[in-house]
């Protein structure tokens, strides 16, 4: 660790490769590490917490940058204490390696801090790491709880198992990585050949059918801590490269969904927090390497240690990627795979079928699939704000406010700037939600909707008159304080929902063309409602129809007078004009990012 001449605190990661690294300009180191001392002033002196439990995800953390910031010796105390469980850990002397989170500070202490560590203390966690390692821990009879009583929970006590048998993809990831690692240190040559495939399959995984957690505004930073401890510390030429690309497409994907700060478009594992600028875990975290941001980061994400520890950095495309440095507007259609793709089937096709449309003020993206799914996010759009970063305008069904999840009967089509939604007209309301600076009007029946750069015209279908509600969820209420929420209640038996239009300059020239446009020359078709089907021309001529699918929720498209074949949008990432900004097909591993004038291939 060292101070740099602007008095910033900057820290040397242990040496890797240049073969393994992407290199990166003065310039964007130095934006790097102005952030990363942000986040290290916003951690250094907190107190710790706890050990027990896996309460060390955010008490290791802690600890670790109140040694950075020069409390080392207590720093130190707290990583060598015992742990609160240490019976139950008897059998890897004491050292906790069951909890998935506490891994993966595990992980980094052993082998950055491990400098720092007495001695005989690092002695104990590679004894116990060796012991532990010996055979497969996922599954083995714990030596006190043998499979566990079952129940709720997730300790040995109710698992079995010596070590967390959860198999979310951040979970999974602080798991494989930590017993790869540790087989590979202690010479267990066995059991690290066992975990190197599983790491090989997920990474197959990510280049040929996708991320069963996708772009999660709360895990995808999670699993992408994990992959920085493969990188940096394992020793195998292959794994190292291993970890390097499940690390570059991470960082590529979370770059399509970060915008000036914000994280939007379809989410998987969306908690409903993420609607805000530097309101999801995956923004505060990789704001660190992408910056583009007006506001100071409130709350960096704890896994910003990692980062900051770490020799990774993500290819130079993939951060002119995040700051939308491409050509636009631009349309990419995208698939993402079931989240248990590894069973049976779960490689044969994708599970959602995803839209996104870059204009040069906004990103619009949107979310079809067969199945209801209550922790997705199913539609998003995140506008340019000079002040703020960005604006959200976010829509869905249910609740008592704009709530995750995929509802069942919502179906949603969309060709660039226009976008349907449509489900069947029952007790079911939907809800809207703008920033409260956001000028609305209502003309010719139009709702109108200006945003500082960015407009939306709104033709609904069956819904009767918005009203404005208040969230009386009172945490979800201080999130969204300076966003308003409507309310649109449905009408009739037969189908509701909304046509969407967004215009800017480079469209419409200004807002009040936009209007003029949008009432003189849009047209909603209502003829076939009563079946299901809408057809939908937006003021610029372009079209959009849909017709309500009543087998599963995967509407029939038309697309500007072409049938949309979703047996053919299976590309991960797929541009509708050429290979920009960025491009991956199905089960053919080519990752490419052109931003800029840069291009990076894997």
């Amino acid at each position: 660790m060292s101070k740099s001449v602007t008095d910033l605190i900057q820290i040397q990661p242990l040496p890797i490769a240049t073969k393994y690294r992407n290199q990166w300009t003065p310039e964007l180191e130095s934006e790097f590490w102005v952030r990363a001392n942000q986040a290290i002033q916003y951690y250094g002196g907190k107190g710790y917490g706890n050990n027990y439990g896996e309460n060390e995800k955010r008490s290791y953390p802690y600890a670790m940058f109140d040694f950075i910031v020069g409390n080392r010796e207590k720093a130190l105390e707290f990583l060598q204490s015992e742990d609160a469980q240490a019976q139950d850990n008897q059998h890897t002397e004491g050292i906790d390696y069951y909890y998935a989170f506490t891994l993966k500070g595990q992980i980094r202490k052993y082998f950055f801090f491990g400098q720092f560590l007495d001695p005989t203390y690092k002695q104990r966690m590679f004894d116990g790491a060796k012991i532990w390692t010996e055979t497969d821990p996922n599954g083995r009879p714990h030596p006190i709880y043998g499979k566990g009583k079952g129940g709720d929970g997730w300790g040995p006590d109710v698992r079995g198992s010596w070590v967390d048998g959860r198999n979310t993809d951040n979970l999974r990831a602080m798991r494989e990585i930590a017993v790869y690692l540790m087989a590979e240190e202690t010479g267990n040559e066995e059991t690290r050949r066992l975990y190197k495939k599983k790491i090989q399959r997920y990474v197959w995984a990510l280049y040929n059918i996708g991320m069963g957690e996708w772009d999660s505004e709360t895990y995808h930073g999670h699993t992408f801590a994990a992959y920085l401890n493969l990188y940096d510390f394992a020793k195998e030429p292959e794994v190292k490269q291993l970890a390097k690309a499940a690390l570059d497409w991470m960082s590529a994907a979370a770059a399509v969904k970060y915008y000036r700060g914000g994280f939007g478009g379809p989410t998987k594992r969306d908690y409903g927090k993420s609607n805000v600028v530097y309101g999801a875990s995956a923004a505060r975290l990789f704001w660190l390497y992408f910056g583009d941001v007006t506001l100071v980061n409130p709350k960096p994400e704890r896994d910003v240690i990692h980062v900051i520890t770490s020799a990774y950095r993500p290819p130079q495309a993939v951060v002119k990627l995040a700051r939308k440095q491409f050509q636009k507007p631009v349309e990419i259609l995208a698939s993402k795979p079931v989240y248990e793709n590894w069973k049976p089937g779960g490689e044969d096709k994708p599970g959602y079928w995803e839209t996104t449309f870059f204009g040069h003020t906004y990103q619009l993206g949107s979310l079809a699939g067969e199945f209801p799914d209550g922790d997705v996010g199913p539609f998003k759009l995140m506008a340019y704000n000079q002040q703020r970063g960005v604006d959200f305008f976010v829509a869905n069904t249910g609740g008592d406010w704009v709530k995750p999840g995929k509802n069942q009967g919502d179906q949603v089509g969309q060709y660039r700037n226009l976008v349907l939604w449509l489900r069947p007209a029952k007790d079911r309301p939907f809800f809207f939600q703008l920033p409260k600076t956001a000028q609305a009007e209502i003309e010719d029946g139009i709702w109108f909707f200006k945003l500082e750069k960015t407009w939306l015209a709104i033709r609904s279908i069956n819904l009767d008159a918005y009203t404005e509600v208040a969230i009386p969820n009172q945490k979800f209420a201080q999130l969204y304080s300076q966003e308003k929420t409507l309310k649109a209640t449905t009408l009739g038996n037969s189908y509701a929902g909304f046509a969407l239009e967004v215009g800017e300059e480079e469209s419409h020239g200004n807002y009040e063309d936009f209007k003029q446009a949008v009432k003189k020359k849009s047209q909603l078709d209502l003829q076939e409602i009563s079946i299901g089907k809408v057809q939908w021309i937006g003021s610029t001529g372009e079209s959009l129809e849909l017709t309500h699918n009543p087998k599963n929720d995967l509407p029939s498209l038309t697309r500007n007078g072409k049938d949309h074949d979703w047996s053919k949008h299976i590309d991960l990432y797929k541009a509708v004009n050429g290979n920009v900004p960025i491009s991956l097909g199905w089960k053919t591993g080519n990752l490419r990012v052109e931003a800029g004038d840069l291009v990076f291939q894997h």
